[in-house]
Formats: structure tokens, sequence, C-alpha cells
């Protein structure tokens, strides 16, 4: 395999919906406010992409680096495990695209016309983000090994991903915004359940403490179930909070798609969960899709 395509395998494309949506809803919540600047909403796209690589790049480096991915993972093959890129060219990687995430990050700040305050405030908050990237399975003590993993993807693919894109545009912060942000947060957290449950007997033996491992495969897919239901109630309560026409329900057409994803949650375990990964991140996508789509028709553009 060529050095370039070692590279894009390690960036794991599939994981990419997710940052995609969090960024599109904020767009789409700024556009229902009546706010929108093209050229911040795609820098904002840029620099979340450029997170969630770097989250990939030290996640394959430190499940390699700790034992995790030697311990028979069922998943995709990493490219440490598999001897593509060896552990000095995944540091520099990581060192590279970092400096590259803050530098997007920058300037995206400054194309947002902030004010002094917001603008140190909002990248305070964007090099926490690089950190929790790195620090999620790295170094000597990484929050994704007890548990931690769920509450930091909420928080940064939920409230920050969609708040603060949303925030950026807009320049202002609404209350009611909070709903669809848990939303698209708890589905992000789904994604990672999933990649947990179906990574369980591994991170046992290797003393990976994610949520699945504390709770049992029962009771991680009953909380897998929750979190879909609490991301439509919270669309649904945003909707009506924000009503301008029944063209924004245009989303509930994807009911059947996620009422499948359930179904067959609850017959896998182990790889046979793998394929669902995938296929809860593009229809997360496809849910932020046409909920922008809904508000386009209600206000006849």
């Amino acid at each position: 395999m060529s050095t370039l395509k070692s590279w894009l395998h390690a960036a794991r494309p599939r994981t990419l919906a997710l940052s995609l949506s969090c960024v599109s809803l904020g767009g789409i919540l700024a556009y229902a406010d009546q706010s929108f600047d093209f050229r911040v909403f795609l820098l904002t796209i840029l620099t979340t992409v450029l997170l969630q690589v770097l989250s990939n790049f030290a996640n394959d480096y430190g499940d390699y680096t700790s034992g995790v991915d030697l311990q028979g993972r069922i998943g995709p093959e990493r490219a440490m495990q598999s001897g593509q890129i060896n552990q000095s060219q995944m540091k520099m990687g990581i060192g590279i695209t970092a400096v590259l995430s803050l530098l997007s990050g920058i300037y995206l700040l400054m194309a947002s016309g902030l004010s002094q305050t917001a603008f140190y405030v909002l990248l305070g908050i964007g090099f926490l983000a690089i950190v929790a990237a790195i620090t999620y399975t790295m170094g000597k003590n990484p929050y994704g090994y007890r548990g931690l993993g769920d509450l930091f993807v909420f928080i940064f693919f939920g409230l920050v991903g969609v708040l603060g894109t949303h925030y950026l545009i807009y320049d202002g912060f609404l209350w009611r915004n909070i709903w669809p942000a848990i939303a698209i947060g708890s589905l992000a957290v789904g994604v990672l359940n999933l990649n947990n449950m179906r990574d369980l007997e591994a991170d046992k033996r290797s003393g990976k403490n994610t949520l699945p491992v504390h709770l049992g495969i029962s009771r991680a897919k009953q909380y897998h179930y929750a979190l879909i239901l609490i991301s439509w109630m919270c669309l649904i309560i945003y909707s009506f909070l924000h009503f301008v026409g029944v063209w924004q329900f245009l989303f509930v057409l994807m009911v059947p798609v996620f009422i499948k994803h359930i179904k067959a949650v609850q017959g896998r375990i182990g790889g046979d969960l793998d394929p669902l990964l995938k296929q809860l991140s593009l229809s997360t996508l496809g849910l932020v899709v046409l909920f922008g789509l809904g508000w386009i028709v209600s206000y006849g553009i």
C-alpha cells in the first residue's frame, strides 16, 4: 500500500460523517435564525475535519502502543497495527495535524469577526478540543480507557460542534439551540457506543474500561436505544419551539431508517456490529440534511 493510501487509511474517512453532521447542523441553525456566512461555514468544516483526523491518528497510536490493538480487536485493521505506518511516523503525523488544526482554528476565529473576549474564549475551547483529541487514548492516563469517552464525544460533537458553529456564524447564543446540539451529540455517542460494544471482549482483556465494559452488552444496548430516542425527542422539541411551517418536520422521513438500525443492534454482538457504525454515521448525516432541507423549503428558497 502506498504512503498516501496508508495515511488515508489512518485518517478513517468513514468517521468523518459525524464531523460534517455537527458542523452542518450548526450552520443550519444559523440559517434558521436568518444568518449565514458561507466562508465561515467552510472554515468550520475544515477545522472540524482536521480535529477528527487528529483524533483518529492519536487513537491509532494510543491503542497500538498500549496493546489494545494486539488483544484481538475486531474492527478494521489500523495503520500501525498492520505496519503501514510506524510509531515515529505517526507521532509526526499527529504533530503536523495538531498544528494544522490550530492554524485553521485561528484563521476561522479571525474570519468570524468576533470580539476580543469571544476570540480568546473560543481559542481556549479550540485548544481544549486539540488536547481532548490527543489524550483520548494517548498519555499515561487516557480518559477513553476510563469510560469518559462518551462524555467528551457528547461535549465536542454535540455542544461545542453544533453551538460553536452556530455562534461563529450568528455571533450569538440562543438557548433553544441546545436541543439539536443534544440530539447530534447523542447520536455521536451512539456511534462510539457501537464501536465499544463491538470491541467489548478485547477491551476487557486489555484493561480499556469503556462504558460497555462497565455495563455489559445487554445494558449497553439499552443505553444505545436511549441515546437514539433522546436525539429524536430533542429534534422534535426544537421544531415545536422554533416552528415556522410543517416542512420543518421533513426529517421524520428518517424514522424507518433508525427503527431498522435499532432492530439490527438487538440481534448482533461483536464483529456483526461493525457495519452499523458506518450506517449510523451516514444516517445521522442524512438526518441533518433532511433537517436542513426542511428549513430551506420552509423559507421558500
